[in-house]
């Protein structure tokens, strides 16, 4: 089946009048989401808790709201729905689990993450994945499995090993960004024709999506490390008490 006439696991790419009432309903994704919830609910406690109960509601935001069909239109859009994924529901779930001793490397953890994001942005790998939908969800693991072990080490690292992994992250999304941004044609076939629609060129579609990895994406990792640097100096400055 060509790329162009295949339907993405989200439906056929919506128009801006039909966006509001385009919900996934899928009763299996909806079904794994509200086991998620019962189990934060019965399992966790506290701050932990609170967590999964925030993963949870993030991942119905990507994967449930009409977030899920504007991905199928408008690249930029998946771009969006892919650093919610990555940047806030896998640090969710990352300060949900229990801590272990044997934390993932931090090294490999950041060379996987990106590998696999360069990896699906890749155009023919992007048009596999919305065009089956074993594809589709097998990019999602790995874009969120991939994440979660990154944000894991980052939760058990040190601080200036933290900040060095963010860092790289964040260099490494803003690469990508750039090149899409500068590229001088659109490259993802699934939107050459569902931004019309929307007022947008693929191509200005793709320069959207290039911005959003480059300001918004690069910001989430710099913030990150920004956060981390402060409280490894601030614990520094901690007075000593004298017994």
């Amino acid at each position: 089946m060509p790329i162009e006439t295949a339907i993405p696991y989200c439906g056929v790419a919506p128009t801006p009048a039909e966006l509001v009432g385009r919900w996934n309903l899928d009763p299996v994704l909806i079904a794994v989401l509200a086991a998620a919830l019962v189990l934060s609910v019965v399992r966790l406690r506290d701050k932990r808790r609170l967590w999964a109960l925030a993963a949870v509601a993030a991942l119905a935001i990507i994967f449930i709201s009409p977030l899920c069909a504007l991905s199928a239109a408008l690249f930029s859009a998946r771009t969006a729905h892919h650093l919610l994924l990555m940047g806030v529901a896998a640090p969710l779930l990352a300060l949900a689990l229990p801590m272990h001793k044997q934390a993932p490397s931090l090294l490999l953890a950041t060379a996987l993450q990106t590998g696999l994001l360069w990896a699906w942005h890749a155009p023919a790998a992007y048009g596999w994945a919305l065009s089956h939908d074993s594809a589709y969800w097998l990019m999602q693991a790995c874009l969120l499995g991939s994440s979660l072990l990154f944000w894991l080490a980052i939760r058990t690292a040190k601080a200036p090993a933290a900040v060095a992994g963010l860092l790289a992250a964040m260099v490494q999304m803003g690469l990508l960004g750039a090149l899409l941004t500068f590229a001088a044609q659109a490259v993802y076939a699934p939107h050459f024709v569902t931004t019309a629609a929307w007022g947008m060129t693929p191509l200005q579609d793709q320069q959207l999506a290039g911005l959003i990895m480059w300001a918004p994406g690069s910001a989430l990792y710099l913030l990150s490390a920004l956060w981390s640097l402060g409280r490894w100096l601030g614990r520094d400055e901690l007075p000593v008490t004298v017994r």
